[in-house]
């Protein structure tokens, strides 16, 4: 099994790490065009993990024997991978199951103790309902309201309007690197700075980033930057949260238990330092091994040539989509990843997911966990076919080809 790409352009090698890629689907070669979803995983990753539990399985951070030391240097070893990664300081990663857990951490911790009525929090319209409902919850408890920031006809925010909503009564900003839906890549970096000077604290989701683009969160200029590893080639149930120095300082536990505290007594506890105040209870370990192993996989691969791949194959699918009768394309934005939701006239997204599948060919349908999106389009749900570096241009192919079928099916 390969440790690691052999050059960043033999695709054919790179992709040949992947074994579920290698399978068949009703009776068809298999071509998974829904990364956006979950990634699929390289062997290294895989067998990282099998690895872990028939050689090192211990818990970490309560044992000094042999197999917790190795257990604990693992596990804090895909710690500091991860912030070399994001160029971040690994003191500053609170490690968790990803990016609904993070963004829900920053809404009890950090937001539930600060707002109160009068104050404001900063959504945009094409946010995943995991950088939505958590605060809808904080603002329901403080009195704190909800504005949302829209988006022009490519799908891409009006920054102009954006900035016009950033009064003096907003205290939080909270909004998508790249969105799942439309591709969209937000220039957070800009949007961050407009912030900071209006003193507004900011959150970024950058489940649909870190995957498929370089990300440097020191950079970007945040307060808080949230990530999920089943997406990034590693194992579910990781991800991480990363904030500045001095809101972990301030930020009280979200979830008590062991390992997140220095001293226990019934009249009161000493928290652990942050990150370890944030993570309590026994981790998954094996899984952030995984993840560790998928950040060595990405870095070897890098990430510039991550991203340059799937922006070829996202033309070609785009050129030959747009060739297909009655097929509309929702965002068209100057700067895109490699995320096509589309619906074609007269079909059910449902139905054209369920037939193309029977083709070998799986795409999701649904509302992808944006459903104000959905309603701002006016569509229940919508197709999304969402491309990897480990995809091929003969997909591409085979993928319009199925779709020009089940489509007549369904005429």
């Amino acid at each position: 099994m390969n440790a690691s790409p052999a050059t960043a352009t033999d695709w054919a090698r790179i992709r040949a790490d992947f074994p579920l890629l290698a399978r068949e689907v009703h009776g068809k070669p298999l071509i998974y065009l829904d990364s956006a979803n979950t990634a699929q995983k390289p062997a290294s990753v895989i067998a990282s993990v099998d690895d872990f539990y028939r050689w090192h399985n211990a818990n970490v951070s309560r044992a000094v024997h042999t197999l917790g030391t190795e257990a604990t240097d693992a596990y804090e070893g895909a710690r500091r991978k991860l912030a070399a990664f994001f160029n971040v300081r690994a003191d500053e990663l609170v490690l968790c199951s990803g990016t609904t857990f993070a963004l829900n951490l920053v809404a009890y911790s950090w937001a539930l103790p600060r707002l109160q009525p009068g104050d404001a929090i900063v959504l945009t319209r094409m946010e995943h309902h995991a950088n939505i409902v958590p605060w809808q919850l904080v603002a329901e408890r403080t009195g704190a309201t909800i504005k949302v920031a829209d988006i022009n006809a490519a799908g891409e925010l009006d920054l102009d309007a954006l900035y016009a909503l950033l009064t003096p009564d907003v205290k939080l900003l909270s909004l998508t690197h790249v969105s799942n839906v439309l591709g969209t890549v937000n220039p957070v970096r800009e949007i961050c700075r407009e912030a900071r000077k209006r003193g507004i604290v900011t959150a970024i989701d950058g489940s649909q980033a870190a995957p498929h683009r370089p990300v440097d969160i020191a950079a970007i200029g945040c307060d808080f930057y949230a990530f999920t590893g089943h997406k990034m080639c590693g194992p579910t149930g990781t991800g991480a949260l990363w904030a500045r120095r001095e809101h972990l300082a301030a930020m009280p536990p979200f979830i008590g238990g062991g390992e997140m505290i220095k001293e226990v007594r019934f009249e009161g506890t000493v928290f652990n330092d942050p990150p370890h105040k944030f993570e309590a209870g026994t981790p998954n370990i094996a899984g952030f091994v995984g993840l560790g192993a998928a950040v060595d996989y990405l870095s070897s691969l890098g990430m510039h040539n991550a991203e340059a791949r799937e922006q070829e194959l996202l033309r070609h699918a785009t050129e030959e989509l747009d060739k297909v009768e009655g097929l509309r394309i929702f965002g068209r934005a100057a700067e895109k990843a490699a995320v096509i939701s589309f619906l074609v006239e007269g079909a059910h997204a449902h139905d054209l997911a369920t037939l193309l599948d029977l083709e070998g060919v799986a795409i999701r349908s649904g509302h992808h966990c944006a459903h104000p999106l959905m309603h701002h389009f006016g569509v229940p749900a919508t197709c999304r076919a969402s491309f990897a570096f480990y995809n091929t241009h003969e997909e591409v192919e085979a993928f319009v080809a199925a779709l020009r079928k089940v489509r007549r099916l369904l005429a």
